[in-house]
């Protein structure tokens, strides 16, 4: 009896271990998406409010409350030439987001047809498509955006356009892998065997089984086209005046960091709190909805 009892206890005690860390996995799955998602949302609010109402005129400059504090009437204080920082923080941001977007829309559409094309039939199409993609790929994107910048010159458009193409390539081959993976699945076997067309089987029955993977990946894109488009900016070859950028209010305010620090710590943080967010959704997306893949 004592000894089965042991024996009990000890087999009763590895199932509680394991369904704990489940619990545990489960928890900061469920915190990523969470916390991801509502800090998305909170900056993206802000972003979109920005491009209705601004409490200043971002290029308003007064020159009695150069470099002043934040306070009720400035809250994020005001810079060199006395604009309000606030003001320009949103006005700023609202460029990256439509930059971001613009990138996500060009290089993820195009990469998306591209890849699901070259995945699921292979051959000839995959192996030309492919070389170029390698062609393309053999170039970080940041490198490439900017020599097509330097070819066509900066502002916001040409960044939008110049950082979709740079990251064709990318998303290209994640998706390729993805379809490859799918195409040998028994749904996609039977969906063939019963007639369903190729254009219903690619977006309709494989699409939404790579849903989880693809938005994770976008979501690491739009982030990488944040931080690349504010890298731009930054040295000046991206968002130009008069359009406010985060990137250009980093670059100016760096010579006021003792002075005014506070016109680079808003548009600092602004910028790594919507990094954040995004990541953490895309993650808790992928962990959520594709099975911790």
């Amino acid at each position: 009896m004592k000894k089965g009892k042991t024996s009990n206890n000890l087999f009763s005690g590895r199932p509680q271990k394991l369904s704990g860390q489940k619990a545990a996995g489960g928890g900061l799955r469920s915190y990523n998406f969470t916390f991801g998602a509502v800090l998305t949302v909170v900056m993206l609010g802000l972003i979109v409010l920005g491009f209705f109402w601004v409490p200043y005129d971002t290029e308003a400059m007064q020159g009695s409350v150069k470099l002043n504090a934040p306070s009720l009437a400035h809250i994020f204080g005001t810079d060199q030439f006395g604009r309000d920082v606030f003001s320009r923080v949103l006005s700023g941001a609202g460029s990256t987001l439509a930059i971001a977007g613009g990138t996500i829309l060009i290089g993820g559409g195009i990469g998306i047809l591209i890849g699901a094309v070259t995945g699921y039939f292979g051959g000839w199409l995959d192996e030309g498509l492919m070389r170029i993609n390698d062609v393309l790929a053999a170039f970080p994107s940041v490198l490439l955006a900017l020599v097509i910048i330097s070819i066509w010159g900066s502002g916001k458009y040409k960044v939008m356009l110049a950082l979709g193409i740079a990251f064709i390539p990318s998303f290209a081959r994640i998706v390729r892998g993805e379809f490859m993976r799918c195409r040998e699945e028994d749904y996609v076997t039977s969906a063939r065997l019963i007639g369903v067309s190729t254009p219903r089987i690619l977006f309709v029955h494989i699409l939404p089984n790579i849903l989880p993977a693809l938005l994770s990946s976008l979501t690491i894109g739009f982030n990488n086209a944040v931080i690349q488009e504010a890298g731009m900016s930054y040295l000046g070859i991206g968002v130009q005046p008069p359009d406010a950028s985060l990137g250009r209010m980093l670059s100016e305010s760096q010579t006021y960091l003792a002075s005014g620090p506070w016109c680079a710590v808003f548009p600092g943080l602004f910028l790594v709190l919507l990094i954040l967010g995004v990541g953490m959704l895309g993650e808790g997306i992928l962990d959520r909805f594709g099975g911790g893949r």
